[in-house]
């Protein structure tokens, strides 16, 4: 898998060279042509992680950035405006993730979005207890965790 991603970065230096000049538009069509040309030539491989997980992570940036605006838009309204919406509370949070590398990093993910802060992590590693600035339902947030980020998370880790 690693090859396959070295090759494709080697090919859209190339393209962004063939081109003359350093842009992120060129760099960016240099990788997705690079990664059309390397699918093509290896189809018959029988390794095929990398062509199943490129798309998936960057479905998960796109996922997860619409996510963090959605966070800070709802932090700064109610910043901006004279009454408070935020409803405060603390969830233990059961976790899916097993090893310590895959609570790390989901752990890290949920930290990053604004409102949501790990407090702690269970002695067993099977809950994270996060505090939580908006919340409403503690099931729909769980719910809502589970099926978005651990789940998009997960399938890319593993």
């Amino acid at each position: 898998m690693i090859k396959y991603f070295l090759m494709n970065l080697l090919l859209s230096f190339i393209w962004v060279a063939l081109q003359g000049s350093l842009l992120y538009s060129n760099f960016i069509f240099g990788y997705l042509l690079g990664f059309a040309v390397l699918w093509i030539m290896n189809r018959n491989e029988v390794d095929q992680r990398y062509f199943y997980r490129v798309p998936k992570i960057i479905s998960f940036f796109f996922f997860f950035l619409y996510e963090l605006i959605r966070a800070n838009i709802q932090v700064a309204y109610d910043v901006i405006t004279p009454k408070y919406f935020f409803k405060p509370g603390i969830v233990r949070y059961p976790v899916n993730a097993q090893t310590d590398f895959e609570i790390n990093v989901l752990s890290t993910f949920i930290s990053l979005t604004p409102g949501t802060l790990i407090l702690d992590i269970s002695d067993d590693k099977k809950a994270i207890y996060i505090h939580v600035m908006y919340l409403k339902d503690e099931e729909q947030f769980i719910r809502s965790l589970k099926t978005g980020v651990e789940r998009k998370l997960l399938e890319l880790i593993r």
